[in-house]
């Protein structure tokens, strides 16, 4: 049994009773404890009823959609969320983490693969990425970064962002002058390899140019480099 999943509790929800049925068991091997539903509303009562450390959240669900499942959660909670989507919808996986979804994966995909993600999320809900960088704050002109606090501020105030767009600015800021592909970045913040879905690493950087950049459209700080990936420079390198 892996030692990531002692008494973690992960909530399967899809309305495919077959599906359900074989990520459940599948999971259950693996050491962590499962409940389940079948549709939007039963997930928020379940989820409200017996609080888990991760949910498998399903997009296409009768009544109450995923999208909006994930949304109120996310007002509710931190919880870990790992969405399912159909092959063909990059909207449903751009809306998912625009709404504070952690990750994803597309259907159809194998339970070895799901089994992974989710076992790095729960290792990440284990030991934070906050929890191992120091106490210092770094200053990106009229933007700080509080690393250990876990906190963006521009000119004193604080702005919100979403804790995996953070984690990435953390690990960056570890690294500054190197250059990361999109998988590498996959790798090390999102902890998978996985060469495909690279479009999630484009829209966290995204939302991070909106926070620490004056001009997201030139950005100073968070570069692109052109054929590889991103860097972070700090002011004076």
């Amino acid at each position: 049994m892996p030692s990531d999943a002692v008494n973690r509790t992960v909530l399967v929800v899809d309305d495919e009773p077959t599906l359900r049925e074989a990520l459940a068991e599948a999971l259950e091997q693996d050491g962590l404890r499962v409940i389940t539903a079948a549709d939007g509303r039963e997930a928020l009562e379940r989820f409200r009823a017996d609080p888990p450390d991760l949910v498998v959240l399903d997009v296409m669900l009768p009544g109450l959609s995923g999208i909006e499942v994930c949304r109120i959660i996310r007002q509710e909670s931190q919880v870990a969320i790992l969405m399912l989507t159909a092959r063909d919808s990059e909207v449903d996986k751009v809306v998912g983490l625009e709404l504070g979804a952690d990750d994803y994966v597309t259907k159809p995909f194998s339970l070895r693969e799901l089994q992974a993600r989710i076992r790095a999320l729960l290792r990440r809900v284990e030991t934070p990425a906050s929890a191992e960088v120091t106490s210092s704050v770094v200053d990106l002109g009229r933007v700080k970064v509080d690393l250990a606090g876990h906190r963006l501020l521009r000119d004193g105030q604080p702005l919100a962002l979403k804790p995996k767009a953070f984690e990435l600015l953390a690990f960056l800021l570890r690294n500054p002058g190197q250059v990361f592909s999109r998988e590498q970045l996959l790798d090390h913040v999102w902890g998978y390899q996985y060469a495909g879905e690279t479009r999630t690493v484009d829209v966290h950087v995204h939302w991070l140019r909106q926070r620490i950049e004056e001009e997201p459209s030139e950005p100073r700080y968070l570069e692109t480099v052109r054929g590889v990936g991103y860097v972070l420079r700090r002011p004076g390198e």
